[in-house]
């Protein structure tokens, strides 16, 4: 009897241990990490190359879209370099470099292409619960500044897609553009803005969710929430093994992969360095946090129409450019000011206080010391955000915001985005560099986003990049190119150079996507600006 009894434990116990350890999974073509929009949107671009691709998504939390992506985590501007003022940087000599913003405006043009052809096709939409119009600005303050955004608007004025941009520096003009910011305005202050009314809001979360629902109502994609991606290991046939634990249940199980694609947001540098590919060494992350003022009086919301934008303090992230903004979130209007910048370890907004300690290495130390000691003036600037009290966060929005008062405003807090840091080639020290990168495995058999802004915005022209180093004999292949230029119109070609194609697919966006277009007809030879 005993005999019996201690056997049947041994039975229950073994049983228990079996049904928490790892199990054999099944092989597919594309294990997604992450559910943010990085990940869905390279899923429904594979998906539309090879239908026949069977892909796996693993989402730590209970639902995607929450982290970067959520609404509430991001500017929520189509980045289009058309108020960003980083984007156009004032060079030693007085003159107004313009390149950067003309590829921003490009990749956003990208995305709305695809875009618009799911919402042709009836995959996503409709279109207003994600896009919707809103005019872009610049707004700055003070002689110096306003002589730097003149020269900016001149120099925009010979790019194409720029097509539109009023500039003015007269006060009556600005408050018929935003009486908001102009009400109550000293009337001797030198101020000047720039317009454009071919702008957008985006909903990124909304996006993110259109697209996942795309793939898995159409069984093209299985999607695994409240799943968390723990570990990775070479097979000796070149593919995968993917460690997931259920975090509801406690079980971890694996899954082969042909090919993975690690955009989990901050938490992407920690699981890169679990493949152990070469590329990946000498990475390293520094954690920047937000939070947002957010208009709680409706009568006040509805005065306000646009993204302003101003220019950033000297040493802030870009990322920390203060802008007031009209939003779109779930079908309301919002007005949201900031954001300002904070300091927290997390690499996660649902991450750990151990996540920036943890992430440090024998390979990426000395590069994270050295933009570490590169970059005071960040490290001061951030401190200072972090005291802020609720009195200077006010005064910060009344200089956009002349008659804002404390109680229509509430402090929410914004995304946590991890700013790249690696080895510069040229002076083989840490760099801190803003922006996203791609890193891949020289086989294409793995890739990984690291970094920010403009990231969302930029999502089809970036999963693109994986997909040239990841599938590049798939993409050569007449198919695939010709379902591409199907998806993309403008694939393998620049729209700054090319005019007519330029306003064909921004009209044919603008019908789709219910946005406006401006029609180029001409531009300006480009010379220096006088």
């Amino acid at each position: 009897m005993k005999k019996n009894f201690i056997c049947l434990l041994c039975i229950l116990i073994l049983g228990s241990c079996a049904d928490k350890k790892s199990s054999e999974g099944e092989t597919v073509d594309v294990v997604l990490v992450g559910g943010g929009i990085m990940s869905v949107t390279l899923a429904n671009m594979l998906n539309e190359l090879d239908p026949d691709m069977t892909m796996v998504a693993y989402e730590r939390l209970d639902a995607v879209g929450q982290e970067s992506s959520s609404a509430w985590n991001n500017a929520g501007t189509g980045h289009s370099a058309l108020c960003e003022l980083n984007y156009t940087p004032e060079l030693k000599d007085g003159s107004i470099d313009t390149h950067k913003a003309v590829e921003i405006n490009e990749s956003f043009e990208i995305s709305k292409e695809f875009w618009s052809y799911l919402v042709g096709n009836n995959k996503i939409g409709p279109p207003k619960t994600f896009i919707n119009p809103t005019p872009h600005m610049s707004f700055v303050i003070g002689e110096d500044n306003v002589k730097y955004l003149k020269k900016r608007f001149l120099a925009l004025q010979k790019e194409p897609l720029f097509t539109g941009m009023e500039f003015s520096d007269d006060q009556k003009q600005i408050n018929n553009w935003i009486p908001l910011v102009m009400n109550g305005r000293d009337p001797s202050q030198k101020v000047a803005a720039t317009k454009i009314d071919i702008g957008t809001d985006v909903n990124y979360g909304a996006l993110t969710n259109e697209l996942t629902s795309n793939l898995v109502k159409s069984g093209k994609m299985k999607l695994e929430v409240n799943h968390e991606v723990t570990n990775f290991k070479r097979n000796e046939d070149g593919t995968w093994k993917v460690y997931i634990k259920d975090l509801k249940n406690n079980i971890t199980k694996t899954i082969n992969a042909k090919f993975v694609f690690i955009g989990a947001g901050g938490a992407t540098l920690p699981l890169l360095e679990k493949t152990h590919i070469p590329e990946a060494k000498g990475y390293g992350g520094f954690p920047v946090s937000g939070e947002w003022l957010v208009c709680n009086n409706p009568k006040i919301i509805a005065q306000h129409q646009a993204k302003v934008y101003g220019k950033a303090s000297v040493g802030s992230p870009p990322m920390s450019v203060p802008h007031l903004d009209t939003r779109v979130i779930d079908g309301k209007k919002e007005l949201l000011f900031g954001p300002f910048a904070g300091f927290s370890s997390k690499f996660l907004k649902n991450g750990t206080w151990a996540d920036l300690p943890a992430s440090f290495n024998f390979y990426n130390i000395r590069p994270m010391l050295e933009a570490g000691l590169d970059n005071v003036p960040l490290t001061k600037y951030l401190v200072e955000q972090v005291v802020l009290t609720p009195e200077q966060r006010l005064a910060a929005l009344q200089e956009y915001f002349p008659k804002a008062k404390m109680e229509d405003w509430d402090l929410k807090i914004a995304g946590q985005r991890v700013q790249v840091i690696k080895i510069d080639n040229t002076t083989q020290r840490g760099i801190l560099q803003f922006g996203t990168e791609v890193v891949t495995a020289s086989d294409g058999s793995v890739a990984a986003l690291l970094g920010a802004s403009p990231g969302a915005s930029t999502s089809v022209s970036i999963m693109l990049k994986v997909i040239e180093k990841c599938f590049k004999n798939e993409l050569k292949t007449p198919k695939w190119q010709e379902k591409i230029k199907e998806m993309i119109p403008s694939y393998g070609l620049k729209l700054s150079d090319n005019i007519p194609l330029a306003n064909k697919i921004r009209k044919n966006n603008s019908e789709k996507l219910g946005i406006v277009w401006k029609e180029i007809h001409t531009v300006a030879p480009k010379t220096e600006t006088p």
